[in-house]
């Protein structure tokens, strides 16, 4: 009967798809309901209702604020209502302007007469014009303050600058190297050390390794050295046999060094090059002989002396420049054949005196003894991509240099004694156009070096000057740590008096002295009268009389009178 009646149930749920009684079903199936009923929502009804409140509650704000500026407008015209004392006519007329402008913020000044509503326009002006400065590269030009270093008397042929721009070194024609500490210097811009590592040669290259921690020095002797901070010897390469006809075969350089350099990347290989006719690459670990030998050769295949030498900024290429006037560049890893030649890149004869790699890589520039600067790009290397002429050249270390954003080319410029200044000239990379030159001093312009972290430009004179030009805004650091402390004060000795004790038998006493001097005087006038002698000791004099026969009481009464 039961079964029957659960039958009818389910097959009336299947054809209506619902139960029509959920009561039945569960008397019939022994529990009393499915469980709580969900809950259903209109949300027709709730949008409604939601739409009708914030059309409500829009309605309301603005009854308010028409309310709030009616009443504004009402007490800006009685003048009846105010209290207090009567607003200044200044503030009166300032506060009609601030309604009309509707400003928001504090008052303005009395005596302010500008207009803000030119305030936006001036801005956007400052806008544009910085966005000008920022395209135009001489505005970066670090050139509004400098300080002056006196390294000597004699040229300063050689600068380094360590990567973080705490420490610079300056080396010259007075054999001397020069330690300049900006954080530990003041305003007396003093070295804090002065050595002569090489003894008696002239200093031609310095520079710093990649990290900062040594430093290569090449003078004009065959054998470079590597020096620590503060000034002592790491190393020292290897001198080669002179009587060995084969550059390749002998373990260093056997004529004088003309320059040298730090890979960019391996912080131990360095590179240096001679008058032997070859370049060589040396490793920190192994200064028993050289790494890796390149020997320049001429159209003729005769050997060439290279004057400067350079890496490219990956480390990649190897680049020296020759008394021929050629440019050759080698692959770092194959120095048999060069990768590129330039056979007639400056006056054959004329000492090229630097070569310097883009920041892109893709350009060099050399400067020449020809009194020329050229700009050549290495994919295209057969013909130079721009050039000046009529820089005066006269030392075969005349630096040139980019600058940090690779869009300005510097070079100095000589000029012999008394005829005029050296100068520090700017080209701009692309169209190699003269924007922009800086009188240094009344001599010549030969190191000169752009830190791209402290943006602040290190010339070397020949003068003996070290010339350091910044600006307080665009550098950072460097000379700036050094110009704001005051000089110390000098410590003066003070004199000292001491006190000295004089014995003599029954006498001791102290006196200063002037009045020892004086005793000693009266003492020995009266012993040669009288045949006597006194012996004296570092500590006390002491008094002895012999053989003074009648005389002994005339010495005791000039001692006692001097007393």
């Amino acid at each position: 009967m039961e079964s029957n009646t659960v039958n009818k149930a389910l097959t009336s749920f299947t054809a209506t798809g619902k139960t029509s009684d959920d009561g039945d079903i569960a008397s019939v199936m022994g529990f009393s309901g499915f469980g709580k009923k969900a809950r259903t929502f209109d949300l027709d009804a709730i949008f409604e209702q939601t739409r009708r409140t914030a059309i409500e509650r829009s309605q309301r704000v603005i009854v308010q604020k028409s309310d709030s500026s009616s009443d504004s407008g009402s007490d800006s015209d009685s003048d009846s209502e105010l209290i207090g004392p009567p607003v200044p006519p200044q503030h009166a007329a300032q506060q009609g302007d601030d309604d009309d402008d509707e400003h928001v913020g504090p008052p303005l000044p009395p005596g302010y007469t500008g207009s803000t509503a030119h305030s936006d326009d001036d801005d956007d002006e400052e806008g544009e014009a910085q966005d000008d400065d920022d395209d135009n590269p001489v505005k970066k030009i670090p050139d509004t303050h400098e300080i002056t270093l006196q390294h000597g008397t004699k040229t300063v042929s050689a600068l380094g600058l360590d990567p973080s721009g705490a420490r610079l070194v300056s080396g010259g024609y007075d054999y001397d190297v020069r330690f300049w500490d900006f954080a530990g210097m003041d305003q007396a811009l003093q070295a804090f050390r002065s050595l002569q590592p090489c003894e008696c040669h002239q200093i031609k290259a310095l520079q710093y390794s990649i990290t900062g921690d040594v430093m290569l020095v090449v003078s004009g002797n065959a054998q470079a050295k590597v020096l620590d901070r503060d000034g002592f010897s790491v190393m020292e390469c290897v001198k080669g046999d002179q009587y060995i006809v084969d550059m390749a075969n002998t373990k260093g350089h056997t004529a004088m060094l003309n320059c040298g350099c730090w890979h960019p990347k391996i912080k131990e290989e360095f590179m240096t090059c001679s008058n032997d006719g070859t370049v060589r690459t040396w490793d920190l670990n192994s200064e028993k002989k050289h790494k890796s030998v390149f020997k320049p050769r001429s159209f003729q295949g005769k050997k060439v002396i290279p004057t400067c030498c350079t890496y490219s900024r990956d480390g990649k290429l190897i680049a020296a420049g020759c008394q021929d006037g050629t440019i050759q560049i080698w692959d770092r890893n194959l120095s048999v054949h060069t990768k590129f030649h330039c056979r007639q890149a400056h006056t054959p004869g004329s000492d090229t005196s630097c070569l310097s790699f883009s920041y892109d890589g893709t350009m060099l520039a050399s400067r020449g003894g020809d009194d020329t600067l050229k700009m050549w790009d290495i994919r295209n290397f057969r013909k130079p991509v721009n050039g000046v002429s009529g820089l005066t050249n006269y030392f075969s270390m005349t630096d040139c240099c980019f600058s940090p954003d690779d869009k300005l080319l510097v070079t100095g410029t000589s000029v012999k004694k008394d005829e005029g200044n050296g100068k520090l000239v700017f080209f701009d990379r692309i169209s190699f156009q003269r924007v922009y030159e800086i009188d240094v001093t009344n001599a010549s312009v030969v190191r000169c070096l752009w830190h791209p972290k402290l943006n602040q430009i290190m010339v070397g004179t020949g003068n003996g000057l070290v010339k350091v030009y910044y600006d307080p805004v665009k550098s950072h650091r460097g000379a700036k740590l050094c110009v704001v402390k005051s000089k110390r004060k000098e410590k003066h000795a003070e004199a000292l008096t001491q006190d000295y004790i004089i014995t003599r038998k029954f006498l001791h006493t102290q006196v200063c002295w002037k009045h020892f001097s004086e005793m000693l005087v009266h003492i020995g006038m009266a012993a040669s009268h009288s045949g006597c002698r006194f012996i004296s000791c570092t500590c006390s004099v002491e008094l002895r009389y012999e053989d003074c026969g009648g005389h002994l009481s005339a010495v005791n009464s000039h001692v006692q009178e001097t007393i």
